[in-house]
């Protein structure tokens, strides 16, 4: 098996030659590589996490991150994985979610440590890749985490009195993305498809490819829903904001795509994203009001689960699976509670901070030490 990986390996580095003359240099120079699949470059999430990785942990640690353009299916998740592996990665980190069952038997086919560090495998998934020896873990909220996030927005407009709302979901099918759309929706005390269960709903809404307002019923009626990553043209926001509606609800990525128009409007508006300084002058200056967010350094655990994976101490539970640590929201709904956030993980003062990682980083470190770390922050 080993010899036919490395046999792969090195076919695949023949054809991606020209790629490998600059790459190799910059191998040579780092202890560690890691490949990083993107799904979303634009994003403020997305940004705060790669600045993470590449201002303060790559400083910190003899590590070089590599990462993808934007990821849009399958197919280009795999052949970013198999580019990698001709660069001389040992491992890969996934924050793009279009098909991680192939991203799981890419990177065991090559040999390849492999974490997930945006979203998580549903559980049938998660069964059935947890022993996979490549497989280091996954660290993010869980997609009842994920539902959770949703209802808790779709509350707080509720107990605002709203009556109509427009949604933007970024790129459903996108499993996260789904959950937070659904929960959203639930928490507005609204039914979809004639049902406020969260499977009943992530099922309707999977199988619909995206959410129908007309299937919404209850007590604040869905005005408009718009869907796209990046795309959604100036006459679709524009026609949005002429059915006026009492507030404009993202499940992600509105403060990256929509912020300008919203706030010209004076139409209120929420999003599930991160603490970033753009997100700041949002909801200081502008019309941005309810913020849940990941910190850019929530990120920090995955890199240690593959730090110790290539290092030799692959971390596993007691029955010898991987691990799955769950992560929570933080809520900003005013300059205030945003700075409280933002001031603890930024720049040189992370919160998973070099001293802080170095406590779940080594080669006595177990499976214990992690999950009590993670569950404290």
């Amino acid at each position: 098996m080993k010899n036919n990986r490395l046999f792969k390996a090195i076919m695949i580095g023949g054809v991606l030659a020209g790629a490998m003359a600059f790459t190799s240099v910059q191998a040579a120079a780092a202890d560690l590589k890691i490949g990083v699949l993107v799904a979303d470059v634009s994003g403020e999430e997305a940004q705060g996490f790669r600045a993470y990785y590449e201002n303060y942990i790559a400083d910190n640690y003899d590590v070089e991150f590599v990462y993808t353009d934007a990821l849009e299916d399958a197919a280009g998740e795999k052949a970013a994985i198999e580019k990698f592996v001709s660069q001389g990665c040992q491992a890969i980190i996934s924050l793009s979610s279009s098909d991680r069952a192939t991203q799981l038997d890419t990177c065991e086919e090559y040999g390849v440590y492999y974490a997930i560090a945006s979203g998580v495998l549903d559980d049938e998934l998660f069964e059935a890749y947890k022993g996979y020896e490549y497989f280091a873990g996954q660290v993010g909220p869980s997609n009842a985490t994920e539902f959770e996030a949703g209802v808790k927005m779709g509350e707080f407009f509720k107990e605002q009195g709203v009556t109509s709302v427009a949604m933007y979901g970024a790129f459903i099918p996108n499993p996260m993305h789904v959950f937070r759309a659904a929960g959203v929706i639930a928490g507005l005390g609204d039914t979809y498809g004639g049902t406020n269960d969260m499977g009943g709903m992530i099922g309707q809404i999977f199988a619909d490819q995206k959410v129908d307002p007309a299937k919404v019923e209850g007590d604040v009626e869905l005005c408009a829903y718009l869907q796209g990553y990046g795309d959604t043209t100036t006459d679709e926001i524009n026609a949005v904001v002429a059915k006026e509606p009492e507030a404009f609800l993202s499940v992600g990525m509105a403060t990256t795509f929509f912020t300008q128009i919203l706030n010209e409007a004076g139409i209120p508006f929420a999003d599930i994203d991160s603490f970033t300084e753009a997100n700041g002058a949002a909801i200081k200056e502008g019309q941005l009001v309810y913020l849940a967010g990941k910190y850019s350094s929530s990120i920090g655990p995955v890199f240690a689960l593959i730090k110790n994976a290539v290092d030799g101490n692959v971390i596993r539970d007691e029955e010898g699976n991987a691990p799955s640590f769950s992560q929570g929201y933080l809520v900003a709904t005013d300059g205030a509670s945003f700075d409280e956030y933002y001031v603890a993980d930024n720049g040189d003062t992370p919160i998973y901070d070099k001293e802080t990682l170095d406590t779940i980083i080594g080669e006595d470190v177990t499976y214990d030490d992690v999950k009590a770390l993670v569950e404290a922050n």
